[in-house]
């Protein structure tokens, strides 16, 4: 499935790959590396793909998920489509509380006890899911994980959810991506190795200059 959901991400875009001219992050960081997962409800076969991948990971992991809860915006219309499929309500988590009428920032009913599985589209540093996650477990969710169609496989990512005592489940990552990529000549082979020292180390730049 990973490899799948690697060339289905690809082929449209949504992940590009471009090594030799950088990407800059809003932090000023250089990456070979452009995730746009939104494009996805655009591709009516990818979506349905992405969704159907989804479904299977929470039903893998977290059997016992009686809800979903997508991140906001980029989580919310994947967990509104993944929740149909497998029958279970969905709301979604807002950045920030509304500053009128109810003043909620979760949407949704969601009952004290209920165990919910946060719906990410990109795993990065995994700032906004474990925000997420926290809001919820204040309102009283029992969050028992992550789902995701991407992740990077950054160091921080994954200390930060071991930190939050959570655990994220992807449909495809970085390593795989690379290897497609490589396979189907989107970036030349030498330079998979280069990519993934970028991903373990996204502050030195030395990848660019080897």
């Amino acid at each position: 499935m990973e490899q799948q959901i690697a060339k289905a991400l690809l082929s449209i875009g949504a992940v590009f790959l471009r090594p030799e001219q950088p990407f800059t992050w809003a932090s000023g960081i250089k990456s070979p590396i452009y995730c746009d997962n939104r494009l996805t409800l655009s591709a009516p076969r990818v979506r349905e793909q992405i969704e159907a991948g989804l479904a299977a990971l929470v039903k893998q992991y977290y059997p016992q998920c009686e809800m979903l809860m997508g991140t906001s915006t980029a989580g919310i219309a994947h967990a509104a489509i993944t929740a149909t499929l497998l029958d279970l309500p969905m709301g979604y988590v807002r950045g920030e509380a509304k500053s009128h009428g109810r003043t909620n920032r979760i949407e949704g009913k969601l009952e004290p006890g209920t165990k919910v599985v946060v719906v990410e589209d990109l795993i990065s540093t995994g700032g906004s899911a474990i925000e997420c996650v926290e809001a919820l477990r204040e309102a009283g969710a029992d969050v028992v994980g992550i789902v995701s169609i991407f992740t990077y496989g950054m160091k921080k990512g994954l200390e930060r959810l071991a930190s939050a005592h959570t655990e994220n489940h992807s449909l495809c990552n970085l390593d795989v991506l690379v290897e497609v990529a490589a396979g189907e000549g989107r970036i030349a082979p030498e330079w998979k190795s280069r990519i993934l020292a970028f991903r373990d180390n996204p502050s030195d730049e030395s990848w660019i200059k080897e």
